[in-house]
């Protein structure tokens, strides 16, 4: 294969239509960077030209088109061309003798044609690393099939990022042409009056969230505002100040905590609604965005406290559809267009011709195989607007689960193509505790970016590695992209019930359940065994990779960790099969409990150090917390 048909291969998201040409372009002594068009986007995307130019090893300058042509090796040519017959941010690109030509439909289309340049230039610059290179020629017209295609990073369930980890997010899903982040968030931003809420928690403060906003907005991305505003309410009403308004305000079960709490607001507390107006004066005004995504996700426990005469009376979805309309107008008179997640109206779909007609769906589904047709054509009935949203399936995993990712991005994207979908919102949730490390997150982030774009071009298996190597990793030794794409398969291997997180991170964090019950009723001593035999061989290529990255080794460390943690969990499974599957934790023998336990210490302290290397400490010891029943019961 040629090198521009395998550079081709590499570009992310792959172009609609792209074809590598025969006559590459030689760059002279010095190349002119021309932009015509107005506004940030288009200077940015000139500066960014130069940038890369130059570190590729391209003598390169920008200039305003009045001091004439360089001598030899051509110019770098960027347009705007409302007239082009180009749709919204389509563009068409050119590399060729006499150098680049990019026309666009309008500045985000400019910027779009920038990025794929650059990732067209790199393979060129890496076989010439004196330079400067000869690009291979190129010919490109390409426009998205979605029109919004965001990525959605959980900062409640303990993670907050810093800042410099959300700047270098942002840079990256830039370039893999992504206009819209949302930060999933329910007690994480720092609201003036609840100090008792966030205060242990690192959040994300107003001056940090319109900062990122304005970093966002220079790169094309949409910065969302994100509440959750009915379900997944129990940070706040844990506390005494807040459990009046909690629908059970003595707690219930529910999946997101290891002991029973107060989980939804009431729906006919108007105290609620006061509350929700006054975290919105705060939350909204840092945003420029006009989208707000309020949630309203599983509701659990609607209807079985407070609510419960009202549920009665008019019936649960009723109340609910009431309450969201209520939420709705909070939102409307903040001159703000909802969006929410859509599961609950699924319960009864013939309320959902009464939901509000700017409001937007987000249809979720995370698992290969969704139905997301079926779905999708009862918003589109009542004339809805709709996002899909699939997953990074990094969440309850620690390792990630690829080949589910893969295919689910490219599932939704499909569907919303047919179906007209406004957008694509890939999710990365952080369900008990956000325990799995960022590489883990890559694979789906990628396939999200890449389906959404060209729903015809979803990322493969087979590319995956050579892909994150050269879009994420830049690793010379191409072993990290491999070693996170096996990692995210170990679940394959392993067996067992691996819906919605894997059956090796509920052995740890459900260590009081029988191994005859629950995800780890399938697992077998032979899968378990082949799972330890497949990490033996992440680990390996984890001591090969060297990423390109400003804490040299960070990276490795965290794929080495999380394929420690699946083997110390295929280990524990091994030992209670050993044991006999109804036997309890506590009741294996001593020397295998004190071995397992003095491992998952080893475990505990090596993730706080990484967690500590990209994410803010508060938080931390709450999600370590997850692993505190199985420490206790090997202890």
């Amino acid at each position: 294969m040629s090198g521009g048909a395998q550079a081709l291969e590499l570009l992310l998201p792959r172009p609609r239509r792209a074809e590598a040409t025969g006559d590459p372009w030689r760059p002279g002594s010095e190349v002119a960077v021309q932009a015509d068009g107005d506004g940030p986007l288009v200077d940015r995307a000139a500066s960014r030209a130069v940038e890369a130019l130059r570190s590729a090893g391209i003598a390169a300058r920008r200039d305003d088109g009045t001091a004439g042509q360089p001598a030899g090796g051509g110019a770098v040519r960027l347009r705007v061309a409302p007239g082009s017959g180009l749709p919204p941010e389509g563009y068409r690109l050119t590399v060729g003798p006499s150098g680049v030509e990019a026309e666009a439909a309008d500045p985000p289309g400019l910027s779009h044609a920038v990025s794929t340049l650059l990732q067209w230039i790199e393979p060129a610059a890496a076989e010439a690393p004196g330079g400067p290179p000869a690009v291979p020629g190129l010919a490109v017209e390409d426009s998205p099939d979605l029109r919004e295609r965001g990525v959605m990073l959980d900062v409640a369930r303990d993670k907050v990022p810093r800042m410099e980890t959300l700047f270098a997010l942002v840079d990256r899903l830039a370039s893999w042409k992504v206009n819209q982040l949302q930060l999933y968030t329910e007690h994480t931003f720092a609201y003036r009056g609840h100090e008792a809420v966030w205060r242990d928690a690192d959040p994300l403060t107003p001056d940090e969230v319109r900062e990122l906003d304005r970093f966002c907005r220079l790169r094309g991305v949409e910065l969302v505002p994100n509440q959750n505003s009915f379900g997944h309410f129990h940070r706040w009403l844990v506390h005494d100040a807040y459990r009046p308004l909690a629908e059970c305000p003595e707690g219930i079960d529910h999946p997101f905590s290891l002991v029973p709490e107060p989980f939804s607001l009431c729906a006919v507390d108007p105290g609620s609604l006061a509350l929700l107006a006054d975290l919105y004066d705060q939350l909204l005004p840092c945003f420029e965005s006009r989208r707000f995504n309020v949630g309203l996700d599983e509701s659990f426990d609607l209807g079985r406290c407070r609510s419960a005469e009202a549920c009665a009376e008019r019936g649960r979805h009723r109340v609910y559809l009431d309450y969201l309309r209520q939420v709705h107008r909070l939102v409307s008179e903040r001159g703000r267009r909802t969006m929410f997640w859509g599961d609950i109206v699924h319960e009864e779909p013939a309320i959902i011709p009464e939901l509000p007609a700017d409001a937007i769906a987000l249809e979720w589904g995370y698992e290969a195989g969704h139905a997301w047709e079926e779905r999708l054509a009862r918003f589109a009935a009542a004339g809805l607007d709709v996002y899909v949203c699939p997953g990074t399936s990094s969440w309850a995993s620690l390792t990630g689960r690829t080949t589910n990712a893969l295919a689910n991005c490219a599932e939704a994207a499909r569907a919303g193509r047919s179906a007209g979908a406004l957008g694509a919102l890939v999710t990365d949730w952080g369900d008990y505790g956000h325990l799995q490390p960022l590489p883990v997150s890559w694979p789906g982030f990628a396939a999200g970016a890449a389906a959404a774009w060209n729903a015809d071009a979803p990322l493969g298996r087979g590319e995956l590695p050579r892909v994150l190597d050269a879009r994420v990793f830049h690793d010379p030794a191409g072993a990290a992209g491999r070693a996170v794409a096996e990692l995210g398969d170990t679940y394959l291997a392993a067996g067992g019930n691996n819906f919605n997180g894997t059956a090796l991170f509920y052995l740890l964090l459900k260590p009081e359940r029988r191994m005859d019950e629950y995800r780890s009723k399938t697992l077998t001593r032979e899968g378990l065994e082949a799972a330890l035999d497949h990490l033996g061989g992440v680990q390996g290529l984890a001591a090969r990779a060297r990423v390109e990255e400003p804490e040299p080794g960070r990276t490795a460390a965290e794929i080495a960790w999380a394929a420690d943690a699946a083997a110390f969990a295929c280990r524990l499974g091994l030992a209670r099969l050993d044991a006999g599957r109804p036997t309890p934790v506590g009741d294996l023998p001593g020397a295998v409990r004190a071995e397992l336990a003095a491992e998952l210490a080893g475990l505990v302290g090596r993730r706080r150090t990484l967690w500590l290397a990209r994410n803010r400490p508060g938080g931390l010891d709450h999600a370590l917390g997850f692993l505190a029943p199985l420490a206790a019961r090997l202890g």
